[in-house]
């Protein structure tokens, strides 16, 4: 049907019948969540795929980086991004610490590590840093600024699950890295999330704080929470591991033919892939140039919107604009013009592995045609 809803994500769902034997074992184990098998598993298979020494699973994205910080006894002031998700900047503000925003670089949407330097002072404990998009940020640079300064990383690598340089996870990067495996990811388990960690001490600890601190039956060694993966999920996640490659090649062909359409259209820029960098292909922001396109980037997104084609203004507003946070000196407008600007001229096309050749002819009709 012409007029038929594109949606702007979708998400990847394992055979449901062989969901359906998974479900069995479970009912016949009646194990269903605190550790159980199929949890132990898909720690062990993300582990293997992402090629990472330790996986904590955690059941979403944003809770592996408030326990980040409370493991690694985060205080002060934090460095981050104001172009991102809120959980980024809520994760800070929950651990009682102090986001400081620092502009982004406009060629990745990734925060600047030459506004990094500027921006620490004696009470900067660490820096939060976003690979947007699942663009790696310039993880050397950030080493090399928090080493100088005695400091640690956290990086928010929710939208970065598989992403590689030159053959290594840029999850190993950093102090820790956190995932958000939510339904509109690359890879889901419905909610979800992890933490990817360097030592099998970490992680011991990790697994203790995300249940209630319990180190044994009577022995509580921190303040922890609640933030275990039931069953169910964990075996939705081994379903969904194992066509997880096909769906990104999926995604990877639907970037090429947006990239050979929009090449040439004059007031749209869009970011290309990196060399050496093995991407996910999770987004596919562009950015409107009002004067040389034509049209603002809100009516394009109304005209898609109004014949069934949903984008989405991923990320506007700024983190920085929300009440929470614009009374911060770092908020200042002045001090963050390139974040403005992404803010405020891009648009994320549909992007998932169940767009037909017909979807994206239509939804580049639209923007080529203005």
């Amino acid at each position: 049907m012409e007029n038929s809803r594109i949606t702007v994500t979708s998400p990847l769902l394992p055979n449901l019948d062989e969901f359906y034997g998974l479900l069995k074992q479970i009912w016949n184990s009646k194990w269903i969540t605190n550790n159980g098998s199929f949890h132990k598993q898909l720690e062990k298979e993300l582990a293997e795929y992402l090629k990472v020494p330790f996986v904590s699973l955690f059941t979403n994205g944003t809770l592996p980086l408030l326990t980040a910080l409370q493991a690694m006894r985060i205080t002060g002031e934090v460095i981050t991004t104001p172009y991102s998700f809120v959980a980024t900047t809520h994760s800070i503000w929950w651990n009682g610490c102090k986001p400081v925003f620092v502009d982004v670089d406009p060629a990745t949407g990734n925060m600047d590590p030459e506004k990094i330097e500027a921006a620490i002072t004696p009470r900067t404990t660490a820096i939060m840093p976003v690979h947007v998009y699942g663009q790696p940020c310039d993880t050397k640079r950030i080493k090399e600024i928090a080493d100088r300064y005695g400091l640690k990383v956290i990086y928010d690598a929710a939208h970065a699950f598989g992403v590689q340089v030159n053959g290594e996870s840029v999850l190993n990067e950093g102090d820790m890295s956190t995932l958000s495996f939510h339904a509109t990811k690359v890879y889901n388990t419905i909610e979800g999330g992890a933490m990817v960690m360097h030592d099998e001490a970490t992680k011991k600890r990790i697994d203790y704080l995300k249940n209630f601190g319990f180190a044994g039956e009577t022995t509580v060694v921190g303040p922890g929470i609640n933030s275990k993966v039931d069953e169910m999920r964990a075996a939705y996640g081994i379903l969904n591991l194992r066509q997880v490659d096909a769906a990104i090649e999926a995604r990877h062909q639907v970037a090429v033919r947006y990239r050979e359409a929009l090449r040439n259209v004059e007031g749209v820029t869009f970011f290309d892939d990196i060399e050496g960098v093995k991407h996910n292909y999770a987004y596919f922001p562009i950015f409107i140039d009002e004067a040389k396109y034509g049209m603002s980037r809100d009516d394009l997104y109304v005209k898609m919107k109004s014949v069934g084609v949903l984008g989405r203004r991923y990320f506007y507003p700024l983190i920085s604009e929300f009440s929470t946070y614009r009374g911060l000196e770092s908020a200042n407008p002045e001090n963050l013009p390139n974040a403005h600007k992404m803010a405020n001229s891009v648009i994320c096309l549909p992007m998932h592995h169940q767009l037909s050749d017909a979807d994206v002819s239509r939804i580049l009709e639209l923007v080529v045609k203005k």
